[in-house]
């Protein structure tokens, strides 16, 4: 039975939880492909899509047969599945570290629904121009400030001592205000920046017109350079070097 690993997505790249699941498979130095579903065209729901993944959503992951839908659990499960110290960590082993990794994921995945709105991960990586934060959204941002500080009190931290999946998801959380132009504690805007400088999270950005959004201001967006072309929906990803690089994916048992 094939060990295949794809991982479905939206076309345009704009979901925060396909990223998050992008950034695992590509943390994780596994070779996959990139399938993509047009949300417009209700492709998800169709019965070839909808019937397998359970949830008819994006994104989901398929590994040999076994189908699984979910940003959070897709994470899990690849940790568990092609576990340390074959393949890298993305999950803490202690427990109270971990704990905290997992609520730092569902906070970003429940809270701050005025930046998500407003900020949305559609407009940053289609490049739409923001307008100016509402009262609702600017009082959310500066409860996302506080979280945030209170897990990250300089550029150099991470929420549990090294690279999590945590950081991934609560930087693209914080980056939909900094790249919008939005006020933000310099440490938390520069810890953001230096996250997104990984390999696994400017692959993913080289699909999307990240870098072309103008700022609430007016002003053409400086702080990202402007991605390459697309890659092409059915793109193989190659297993990112390091460990875990080049080797084969745990049989499924």
């Amino acid at each position: 039975m094939s060990d295949e690993i794809v991982l479905y997505g939206n076309q345009g790249w704009t979901s925060p939880y396909v990223f998050s699941a992008f950034v695992a498979l590509r943390e994780k130095g596994l070779p996959f492909t990139m399938k993509l579903v047009s949300l417009e065209k209700q492709e998800h729901q169709r019965p070839e899509y909808r019937d397998p993944s359970i949830t008819g959503r994006v994104p989901a992951l398929r590994h040999g047969d076994f189908w699984l839908a979910e940003s959070s659990a897709i994470d899990e499960y690849l940790e568990d599945a092609f576990a340390p110290p074959r393949y890298p960590r993305l999950y803490p082993a202690e427990p109270r570290a971990r704990a905290r990794v997992r609520m730092v994921q569902a906070l970003v995945r429940s809270d701050f629904l005025p930046v998500r709105a407003e900020r949305s991960t559609s407009q940053m990586f289609l490049g739409e121009k923001p307008k100016a934060l509402s009262r609702e959204a600017r009082a959310a941002a500066e409860r996302l400030h506080r979280i945030a500080v209170a897990l990250i009190p300089d550029a150099g931290a991470h929420v549990a001592g090294q690279f999590t999946l945590a950081d991934a998801d609560l930087s693209l959380m914080l980056m939909r205000l900094v790249h919008a132009g939005d006020p933000m504690p310099p440490h938390l805007a520069a810890w953001a920046r230096r996250i997104w400088e990984r390999p696994s999270i400017r692959t993913w950005l080289v699909n999307t017109r990240y870098g072309e959004t103008v700022t609430a201001g007016g002003a053409a967006s400086s702080r990202s350079a402007r991605p390459r072309r697309a890659a092409p929906a059915r793109a193989k990803h190659p297993p990112a070097s390091g460990r875990g690089a080049g080797k084969k994916p745990a049989r499924k048992r």
